[in-house]
């Protein structure tokens, strides 16, 4: 066993993260153009969602709890065997969702929750051991996304898809609503700036429960009118929460600047969603997009690409082309939101969408590769 691999959750799956966001994403438009076959037994388009979320979206919320949470308890961080265990269950649920029409349905299942259960338990293990009671609501998070994952197998794929959507937008507004005005505000300080970013907590409430309506409406609530009126509504207060970290004084900060640009993408995409529910000039497929790409996409490729920095004693610094990369992932967004509307270029753009998507998530693992498989700076 590699021992420096495996020394951090974040390690190893920060790298399935980046193998998957490339993989992922080139088998379903090699699909999309006929020279790829996706997986016999399941629907491509809950292949495609399922994988996204379950596979790659999750690598990168597993390396991050399980790196944070030795921070947040005071605990020795999950590592070695148990980071092993976790790395090959992420791989066994991949295979068996890939060779679905070649198992029997209870071995695809078994297979498939053997990661978010065992990620429910090393998680909620630390938290609840150490009693950590703010983090309940992570652990509760994560219990969610495992058990909308077997709901997935066993009751509805299609709606269960849409709540693992969007609790794991529950998640980001919850994880950034901490992250990015505490980062925002130790930088600017060091800046010596005067505005720093302000929290309220009336309005992260409302905002969290926003994004809790949201997502339980849009699976049901048969009502257009309502779901619309509530992701209005969600868009709105996000964008006030936002509107006070100060995010333009961190443009000269690409690492920085990636969280705030990645939160963004949830008002807009609550915008979206709403006019698109009141059937207002944006698709469905253009607000979803907004949605994960950029919210969901954009967050774990801001968290990738800077948690590694810190826990191996490097600078909080982006690389000229992790900068690059930045612009790449931000363009496949726009681009993939913008195709529904050139109805005559819609599968070249989504073309377009992909290789930039993948040009990211491969610079990523060039720049990557060595700090996650060799030795720290120092100690961390």
């Amino acid at each position: 066993m590699n021992r420096v691999l495996f020394s951090y959750a974040f390690r190893p799956f920060f790298l399935l993260a980046g193998l998957s966001g490339i993989g992922f994403v080139a088998l379903w438009v090699m699909s999309l153009n006929g020279r790829a076959s996706l997986p016999a037994g399941i629907s491509p388009i809950d292949w495609h969602g399922h994988e996204m979320i379950v596979g790659f979206a999750m690598a990168t919320v597993a390396g991050f709890v399980l790196s944070a949470v030795a921070t947040w308890t005071g605990r020795s961080a999950v590592e070695g065997i148990a980071v092993l265990w976790l790395a090959m269950c992420w791989i066994a649920g991949r295979v068996a969702i890939f060779y679905v029409h070649l198992l029997h349905p209870f071995a695809v299942i078994a297979l498939d929750m053997l990661f978010p259960l065992s990620l429910c338990f090393f998680f909620a293990r630390e938290v609840i051991g150490a009693r950590n009671k703010r983090n309940y609501k992570v652990v509760a998070i994560v219990v969610t996304l495992a058990v909308l994952n077997f709901t997935f197998h066993t009751v509805a794929a299609n709606q269960s898809l849409y709540l693992l959507i969007h609790t794991m937008l529950l998640l980001v507004a919850l994880i950034g609503g901490r992250i990015i005005p505490n980062f925002t505000a130790n930088w600017l300080r060091g800046q010596g700036a005067d505005r720093l970013p302000a929290n309220n907590q009336t309005v992260d409430r409302i905002a969290i429960a926003l994004t809790i309506l949201v997502g339980v409406a849009v699976v049901a609530s048969p009502s257009q009118v309502l779901v619309g009126s509530l992701a209005l509504s969600a868009a709105a207060v996000h964008t006030v929460r936002v509107s006070r970290w100060q995010s333009l004084q961190t443009v000269s900060n690409p690492l920085l600047f990636i969280l705030h640009v990645a939160y963004w993408w949830i008002p807009i995409g609550y915008a979206m969603t709403g006019l698109a529910r009141l059937g207002l000039f944006v698709t469905p497929t253009a607000a979803l997009h907004a949605l994960t790409m950029g919210a969901i996409g954009g967050m774990v490729f801001a968290m990738i690409t800077r948690v590694p920095l810190g826990h191996t004693g490097r600078a909080l610094h982006a690389s000229r082309l992790t900068a690059v990369a930045y612009i790449l992932l931000t363009s496949a967004v726009l681009v993939r939101i913008l195709s529904p509307w050139m109805a005559g270029a819609y599968l070249p753009m989504v073309n377009l969408a992909a290789v930039s998507w993948c040009m990211a998530f491969a610079i990523f693992m060039w720049v990557y590769w060595p700090i996650l498989t060799r030795e720290p700076l120092e100690p961390g």
